[in-house]
């Protein structure tokens, strides 16, 4: 067994496989929810990033979120907790993700109309940020991953802890980093 450590990330490779501990943030704002993909995936999901060494799921949202929004968030309660294993291009994935509640800045732009608020570069990977009405319909048609989140955003309540399995490879739309 060779495991490959991704710097100080709590992230171990085995073969094909990953592991990867990620810091996830839900931001409502008037019925609606910041999502945001690589322009390379098919599916869209909720900001945040992978855990460091030494570093608590809060702290981690906190430095991705300034990373990626360019500027400071407010970390709330958790509120869910998912084990997520996908498949994305060739790698097959088990993700442990932390899911708190999160404040964006009201300066932070806003749309309800779909179109995109906010692009940034992250490493190898261009992001986009979008608002989507926060309802059935609307999350399953941008294909919000894990699609177990669907129920626990609309249901709200205490912290919940899924597990998810994607049989099918999620989608991409363009070439990978």
């Amino acid at each position: 067994m060779s495991l490959v450590r991704q710097g100080n990330m709590i992230c171990f490779d085995e073969g094909p496989s990953r592991f990867q501990m990620r810091a996830v943030g839900i931001a409502i704002r008037e019925g609606h929810l910041l999502i945001h993909r690589a322009t390379y995936e098919g599916f869209w999901s909720l900001p945040g990033g992978r855990v460091e060494r030494d570093e608590s799921a809060g702290e981690t949202l906190e430095r991705e979120m300034i990373e990626e929004l360019e500027q400071p968030v407010q970390v709330g309660r958790l509120l869910h907790v998912i084990e997520n294993f996908f498949t994305l291009g060739t790698r097959r994935y088990h993700e442990l993700g932390l899911y708190h509640q999160m404040e964006v800045p009201a300066g932070f732009p806003f749309a309800i109309d779909g179109s995109i608020v906010h692009r940034v570069r992250d490493g190898d990977a261009d992001l986009e940020f979008i608002w989507v009405k926060l309802d059935r319909g609307s999350l399953a048609a941008v294909q919000l991953r894990p699609q177990s989140l669907v129920e626990a955003l609309l249901n709200g309540g205490v912290p919940v802890h899924f597990v998810d399995r994607e049989d099918a490879p999620l989608p991409l739309t363009g070439a990978q980093p």
